[in-house]
This record gives C-alpha cells, structure tokens and sequence, in this order.
C-alpha cells in the first residue's frame, strides 16, 4: 500500500517545510528568527506558519529517522548507557525530563515525569530498556530512585556510579538547554515530552561529533546527514 504523502494540500514545496523545521528544531532560533531568516532567503511565511509546520511535520520527520536508525541503535547502543534527569519549568511548576544516551552521545530515549523518585526511574528504565534491549552497564549518578529501580528490575550489578563517569550524558543536556532558552520555556508537560522527543531525534541524525574525525570526514557525514533530510518523504 503506497503511503499517502503529508504534504498533500500544501501549497507550501516540501523543500522549504524541511528547511524551516530544521531550523527550528536543530538550531537554538525562536519562530521569529526562522521567519527572519526565511524572509532573507526571499520566503514569505509568518512565524505561526512556523509553529504549524514544526507541530505537524517535526514528528513525523523525527520518527521517520528514528525509524531509519533503529537497528543499528539496537546492535551498537548496548554497550555502555549513561542515564541522568534535570528539571524543566513549565508554567512555573517543575517536571523532570529523563535522558539516556549511549556511549557514543547518541541520544536514546526522553521521558517527562512529574515526579523524581523510584517510581518515575523505573518508568524511564523500562521503557529504555524494552525499546533498546539491556545495556553492559548503565551509568548514573548516586541518586537513591536508581539504585532502587534497577534493583527492582535485577540490574543493579549494572550500575556504575563515580565522579565525571556521567559527563557524557551531562554535556548532552547542553542543547536541549538552549533551545529552552529560546523558546522560552514549554507551555504543556505535553509539549516538552514532544519537543524533547523530536530534538533527540533531529539531535541525533546532524550530530558529527566533529571533533573526533577529520575535516574531510566530518563534511562528508554533514553533507550525508542534510541529504537524508532532504528526502524524507520525497517520495
């Protein structure tokens, strides 16, 4: 069955729909910025329009590359997570947003709880684990709720604590913490569970870790990265 496009009766090119919430969701840019930067390049569209189309396409495009990299996630994410949790204002009450990443910096999976016990690590945990598999050692602070879920869950021979071991998943809280900055805090626990989802995803697909390979290197994997993005749902 051919999957109908989710372009259909936009007058808009898809080209600059995948543009637009690139920049949004990659880049730490407020709707007006985007529209600014839009209209420079001579494209016309008001930064509600903005809001829109990162409200209908950014998911899409996020589980389409979720999709695209879901086995290699699940045969080289097993090695080593690093598992960590910073609150998040919303209307001014404070939620926690869960977040896993591999030891790689791949983001693995963000979960939002109102709540920062036993209960909501295990939640995070099991979900982390039925999407991923079980990791050689899980990495975390010494936050009781850890110890507590994992031993729950019969894992907690995996468990490594100790100074700066979690400073890869520290460090990848940095992004998302800008991005909050410039949409000026979330309105909804719905849509920061939204945007967290859909930025680890676009996070993961343009992250080169530059600094790692040579400069040949990392514009060929850039320049791979925007293809792919580019096409998704070309058709």
């Amino acid at each position: 069955m051919i999957k109908q496009s989710p372009f259909k009766y936009f007058k808009t090119s898809p080209e600059i729909i995948r543009l637009a919430v690139m920049l949004y969701i990659r880049f730490p840019l407020s709707l007006r910025n985007v529209e600014d930067l839009l209209h420079e390049r001579g494209i016309d569209v008001s930064h509600e329009t903005v809001r829109y189309w990162w409200n209908r396409f950014g998911p899409l495009f996020a589980s389409e590359i979720r999709r695209k990299r879901v086995q290699q996630l699940r045969a080289f994410s097993k090695w080593k997570w690093h598992v960590d949790e910073v609150f998040v204002k919303v209307n001014g009450k404070r939620y926690y947003l869960w977040r896993a990443v591999d030891h790689e910096g791949e983001v693995l999976e963000a979960v939002v709880t109102k709540r920062r016990n036993k209960a909501a690590a295990l939640k995070f945990l099991k979900k982390l684990m039925k999407r991923h598999g079980t990791a050689e050692n899980v990495v975390t602070d010494r936050f009781a709720s850890y110890r507590a879920a994992l031993r729950e869950m019969g894992a907690l021979d995996k468990q490594q604590t100790g100074r700066w071991l979690n400073n890869r998943v520290e460090n990848s809280h940095l992004p998302f913490r800008r991005r909050e900055r410039a949409m000026q805090r979330f309105k909804s626990m719905r849509s920061l569970q939204k945007f967290a989802a859909v930025h680890s995803s676009v996070y993961n697909h343009f992250n080169q870790e530059r600094s790692l390979a040579s400069r040949d290197t990392f514009k060929l994997t850039r320049a791979a990265a925007l293809s792919v993005w580019r096409q998704l749902y070309s058709g």
